[in-house]
């Protein structure tokens, strides 16, 4: 009976699936100027991405966090989350947990879920479910680099204040019935073996600078040491690689041969180009990724975590970049949607804007990084920069389908008070940085 009901279902959704994509391409309003001018835009602005920020960028933070899902012990960051930690050290590592893990608002959901059925505090486990998603690494680098440094440290303070505003908040309201639960609470697991310390410490060292380095700004926006910074970025960026390839040999245990082969071929590439970094880096990555994929061990988990997360993420950001351009255009080109409209709407910081902005970015669902190209849309477009801080606090960590999971593991007056919480947070934190930059 419910195959046969799930075979109805599908069928329905079939005969009103197909008649809606007929007319929609029937009706596809080719032809007129505004709809083929927003056709270019949306892929001039995701040739643009592709050439500025995927090879550079992204490549190296997908490899980042393969590394964090391959060498990064679960239990080793949950432990510090449970009712027996002291409050400093449970707040603290919930707060900069997302910096730890690169997930979604949807894929952070069994994580919390674990650490609150095995007796996680309800202020830590209100934290680690809002900085999980929020303080996404990648997605601040992307913010920073894309959206303005004013605004992605904006965001990575915010999402890490909001964290522990949220579970202090969470907590005192609930206060009672955290004691009876308190009483009952298990603790999490002991950790046992892993790497030492110091290697992990310098292994992510070594990438987080090659990501850092070949990301900096260019010599003419910046000045004093930052302009030396920037002159001498590729260099930096060399040895940061040079040192991750002793890493390789030494402690991931990659055969030496191959690793040399590789740096030697990308050297000679830079030489060769020097005016194309973007060929030398892209060969030592694809180097990388062969050396990791013939590995085996934490090599190989290495390779398989790395490109699972491309594998997810990069077609869906690829296509929000599209969607992004289709609607709202480049910055300075309109797309379907005028400038006007986004204006009336999210445009100056009035409190309105601020909540309207929160509001919709807490219901709407945001792939990993997709937030990025939808707000440079919409900052281009006329939205203020108040609004644009609002979304971006509230729409990666929450969403429709993140608050009803979240009901069934939490319950309804946890999930409403915190969803509230958010749009409350991030509409008020909206109008500060607005007024600050006004």
């Amino acid at each position: 009976m419910s195959e046969m009901t799930t075979n109805q279902s599908r069928d329905w959704r079939w005969w009103i699936g197909l008649p809606a994509v007929f007319l929609l391409c029937y009706f596809l309003p080719v032809g007129q100027p505004r709809f083929d001018q927003a056709v270019l835009e949306a892929f001039a602005l995701v040739r643009w991405y592709a050439r500025e920020h995927v090879i550079l960028c992204l490549v190296p933070a997908f490899f980042i966090a393969g590394a964090i899902s391959a060498f990064v012990q679960q239990a080793s960051v949950l432990k510090y989350l449970g009712p027996g930690a002291p409050r400093w050290v449970a707040y603290g590592v919930a707060s900069v947990s997302g910096a730890i893990l690169a997930v979604c608002s949807c894929t952070v959901l069994p994580l919390f879920a674990g650490i609150w059925r095995m007796g996680a505090g309800l202020g830590p486990a209100t934290a680690f479910l809002y900085s999980g998603p929020a303080i996404n690494v990648m997605a601040v680098i992307l913010t920073a680099r894309i959206l303005g440094l004013d605004l992605g440290i904006a965001r990575a303070v915010g999402a890490v204040s909001f964290s522990v505003v949220l579970g202090l908040a969470m907590h005192g309201l609930f206060r009672r019935e955290e004691q009876a639960r308190a009483a009952e609470a298990a603790g999490l697991p002991e950790p046992t073996g892993g790497r030492p310390l110091h290697q992990t410490a310098w292994f992510f060292a070594t990438m987080v600078g090659v990501l850092v380095f070949a990301n900096w700004s260019g010599a003419e926006a910046v000045t004093g040491w930052s302009a030396w910074v920037a002159a001498w970025k590729w260099r930096l960026t060399g040895a940061c690689a040079v040192l991750l390839a002793v890493v390789l040999v030494r402690w991931i245990g990659l055969p030496w041969r191959r690793v040399v082969a590789v740096a030697a071929v990308t050297t000679a590439l830079a030489w060769l180009w020097p005016e194309h970094p973007q060929i030398s880096f892209a060969v030592g990555s694809l180097g990388l990724a062969w050396m990791l994929a013939r590995g085996e061990g934490e090599a190989r988990e290495w390779f398989n975590a790395t490109w699972a997360l491309a594998r997810q993420i990069l077609p869906l950001l690829l296509a929000g970049v599209w969607i992004a351009g289709l609607l709202l255009g480049r910055p300075g080109h309109e797309g379907l949607i005028p400038e006007a409209w986004v204006t009336r709407w999210v445009g100056g910081n009035s409190p309105g804007a601020n909540l309207f902005a929160a509001v919709v970015g807490a219901f709407m669902y945001f792939a990993t990084l997709t937030e990025v190209p939808i707000l440079q849309g919409l900052l281009g477009a006329g939205m203020g920069k108040g609004p644009a801080l609002a979304l971006l606090l509230a729409g990666p960590a929450v969403s429709l389908p993140n608050m009803l999971v979240l009901r069934s593991i939490f319950g309804t007056r946890r999930t409403v008070t915190y969803v509230g919480l958010v749009i409350l947070l991030a509409t008020l934190s909206g109008l500060v940085y607005g007024a600050w930059f006004q």
